[in-house]
Order: structure tokens, then sequence, then C-alpha cells
């Protein structure tokens, strides 16, 4: 199995695998990335977090835009502690940018 790791902006990196849009998840919380590789380089287009990969990612409202972006894999890191996800998922958002997470500011006007 293939893995990434992502930086999380504070000098450390966390561990992701790399999974096909086609997987079968199990019930495990965690982190996932929507990404795709461009000259030996991962791009991150969306970073989420679920309580359970397999609801979440089995039908979820943003991979058709993903695909359509790009997409051509999904990362994904367990992570069991709910504080950690939300941190984590925080710091990769602000360290990766990913188009799809970034809110426009007249969604706030």
């Amino acid at each position: 199995m293939s893995t990434c790791n992502w930086p999380l902006g504070n000098g450390q990196t966390l561990e992701f695998k790399i999974y096909g849009f086609n997987t079968r998840w199990n019930e495990v919380a965690g982190l996932y990335i929507f990404a795709y590789s461009h000259e030996n380089y991962w791009h991150a287009l969306y970073v989420g977090q679920t309580d359970d990969f397999s609801r979440r990612l089995a039908c979820h409202e943003r991979l058709d835009e993903a695909l359509r972006k790009g997409a051509t894999h999904i990362h994904a890191s367990a992570v069991s502690q709910a504080a950690n996800r939300d941190k984590w998922e925080k710091m990769l958002i602000r360290k990766l940018q990913p188009p799809m997470n970034q809110v426009s500011k007249w969604a706030w006007a």
C-alpha cells in the first residue's frame, strides 16, 4: 500500500494511505484528502474528516466535483480522537489551501 506524508505546517507531517475511488471502506474514523498527482507531486483538492469512512466516503456530496477537478485518489489516515481530527484538519487546510475547502469571501457578505 502506498503512502503520502502531508505537512501539517508546524514542521510535522501526517501519514496517509493512498486509495482508489472504488475502495470498500471500514467503519473507522479519520481524515481524508481528495488528491491528484502531477509531475510526481500530490496536490490536495479537498480535506475532510469523518467518524466513519464507510458512511462518509460511499456517497460524499463533493465527490463528483473533486473528480471533475481531477481527483484520482483518496488519501486516508485513521485518527480515532475527535479533537485530533479537528486540529489536524484545520492545520492541513491552512497549510495545503485545497481549492474545494476555500470559502468565497462573498459567502460572508
